[in-house]
């Protein structure tokens, strides 16, 4: 699985630091409403991020796609990949120093975090009026473009879900059916589980706190809690928060996880598990179809369902929006050049084509998903994101909330592993330590 689990790296000093930068040759208005460049001529800088398994895989994939917009524009683009671990520091260092691109590419849970800095061009009427208006776009990724309340500063690419995969032959062997609640899929999993055998009812990504925090959110929605209050400060242990990271943390407990999940940190070592029959449930993104098919999983060999809730939850909430956004630096001096490029980018052939090698779900309404060969797979994840979605928390000290909760919830996963489960008591201090050092940050 690509790092498209998008990681959230402590940054938060870092972009206080820039905030109101990277606007050194610009009057802050949008190209909807400034102009500059937009003829045949115009050379563009474009940051991509890494989307395939490498970054030469990106670079086949994107180029013939950015000679086809010269050839239809006359605008050239300058493309450079850059991977997930390298991505956010460059972003920042050029809204620092005001040296970026045009166009570049965003984690979409980053996408409140850098509207703070002020270095990006507002999408407001104007500008969304260039690449389409909003409707185009599927709602529950467009509300990731920043800012609840203001113009957005990013607009979505590619867009990503969580479900829930199970291996057919082993329900159908167990006589079970895909669970449609949190407690059936908590008795699947125990009966699917045979440690003497190797083989566990769940796959586990225990050590990856960009799981583990995303995770804690879509339980904690599915109880009725938010981890931020109405005025934008943390409340990250409410019972509602409490009882959502223990509902993630009880499947260590409960023992239907290998124990040894707790060293997963890097993606692919949980769908590997799923994929050579080691686990019976893997609850991923869509993306971890690429490292399925790569370990020789057939895609008739699972099922995928939505993550479900418990019995009575106050929501049923199955995934958070994850994806890609696009965004142009307000420095750019060819603001409309790089809307000409957003719209072709974020237009439904080239949603189409991009999907593939990306198995990405489209960001156009309407667009029929690609990624996978499997019908039903694609319109789960479609009806998952469009329906069942919610976006991470769009504050700008978001970045810190995943780190903390995440890695705070990683100790817990630990403990349980260890054959101490972690009680209600104690994961509330755990995400009260989170909460205190998110303060003592500033």
């Amino acid at each position: 699985m690509k790092t498209r689990l998008i990681p959230a790296i402590v940054v938060v000093a870092a972009i206080a630091g820039t905030a109101g930068c990277g606007s050194s040759s610009s009057s802050g208005s949008s190209a909807g409403s400034s102009g500059g460049s937009s003829g045949s001529g115009t050379t563009l800088t474009y940051w991509a991020s890494n989307q395939g398994a490498t970054i030469q895989d990106d670079v086949k994939v994107l180029t013939p796609e950015l000679e086809k917009f010269q050839k239809e524009t006359g605008i050239k683009v300058k493309l450079q990949v850059i991977g997930w671990p390298d991505l956010l520091n460059k972003i920042l260092a050029a809204t620092s120093s005001g040296q970026g691109p045009d166009v570049v590419n965003i984690g979409n849970t980053w996408a409140p975090s850098l509207q703070a800095t002020g270095a990006f061009m507002p999408f407001d009427a104007s500008a969304l009026s260039a690449i389409g208006g909003k409707d185009k776009f599927v709602a529950a990724s467009y509300a990731t473009g920043g800012v609840k309340g203001q113009d957005p500063t990013s607009v979505p690419l590619y867009a990503l879900a969580y479900g829930l995969y199970y291996n057919k032959k082993m329900f159908a062997d167990a006589g079970l059916q895909p669970p449609t609640t949190w407690q059936e899929l908590q008795a699947d999993a125990k009966k699917l589980t045979n440690p003497s055998t190797g083989t566990y009812g769940m796959a586990m990504e225990g050590g990856s706190y960009t799981e583990s925090v995303h995770f804690a959110f879509i339980f904690g929605q599915q109880q009725g809690a938010d981890p931020f209050n109405a005025q934008g400060q943390p409340d990250f242990t409410s019972p509602g928060m409490v009882a959502g990271v223990k509902q993630y943390v009880d499947l260590m407990s409960d023992k239907v996880v290998n124990p040894s999940s707790v060293q997963y940190k890097n993606g692919p070592e949980a769908p590997g598990d799923f994929a050579n029959g080691k686990a019976a449930m893997l609850m991923s993104q869509n993306n971890a179809d690429n490292t399925l098919v790569a370990d020789g999983m057939k895609t008739s060999e699972y099922g995928v369902v939505p993550i479900p809730a418990p019995t009575g939850a106050a929501q049923n909430t199955a995934s958070f929006v994850a994806g890609i956004n696009i965004s142009i630096f307000k420095n750019s001096k060819n603001k409309a050049a790089a809307l000409k490029f957003v719209n072709f980018m974020t237009s439904p052939a080239e949603q189409q084509i991009f999907d593939v090698p990306f198995a990405a779900l489209p960001v156009i309404s309407g667009v029929t998903p690609n990624f996978t060969t499997n019908t039903q797979e694609a319109q789960t994840f479609q009806q998952i994101l469009a329906t069942r979605s919610v976006p991470l928390p769009l504050v700008a000290n978001e970045s810190e909330f995943e780190t903390n909760v995440g890695n705070a919830v990683n100790q817990l996963i630990a403990q349980a592993a260890t054959g101490s489960a972690p009680t209600s008591a104690q994961i509330k201090a755990a995400l009260q330590q989170a909460q205190d050092k998110m303060a003592a940050a500033g």
